[in-house]
Parts: C-alpha cells; structure tokens; sequence
C-alpha cells in the first residue's frame, strides 16, 4: 500500500516561490542571454521558469531595480491590509 504525503505533493504543484529579488535577478539574466541571440525557450528553460512566468514577471518587474520590487510587493501587502479592515 502507497501512503502519499500530502505536504510534498501539494509543494511540487504550487511550483517555487521567488521572492521580488531573485525574480529580478532571473529577469536581468534573461535579458542578458536574450541580448546573446538565445531564444525565449532556451533561455526560460535555462532558467527554469515557463514563458508564461517570463512574461508575467516581465509585465510586473521588468525594468524596476531589486530594491524597488521589494518595495512594490511591501506595498501591495500593505494595501491587502488594509483592504481587509475596511
């Protein structure tokens, strides 16, 4: 008999969480091997990331620096706060 751990199979389908930092970091890396003449494919494959969370990381943080996506994603917190006791 198979016994299934909850914990790490609910883990593996919510994917990786990044923080605001390292998605930068990943998008700056794509935007340098992309500027080499790589494909989007190989260079999300490369960084183990779909196309789809390139381009929803690219929508949200493309051109902001580390410091201020840290400062967004605080401030979208803040405001989800605030919206609750409301």
């Amino acid at each position: 008999m198979c016994v299934l751990d909850r914990g790490s199979k609910e883990a593996k389908m919510r994917g990786k969480k990044y923080s605001p930092e390292q998605i930068v970091a990943k998008l700056r890396e794509a935007e340098v091997l992309l500027a080499q003449g790589m494909v989007l494919a190989e260079v999300c494959r490369q960084l183990e990331i779909t196309d789809v969370t390139y381009y929803r990381w690219w929508k949200e943080y493309g051109g902001l620096r580390a410091d201020q996506a840290k400062r967004l994603k605080e401030l979208e917190q803040e405001n989800s706060r605030l919206k609750k006791a409301v």
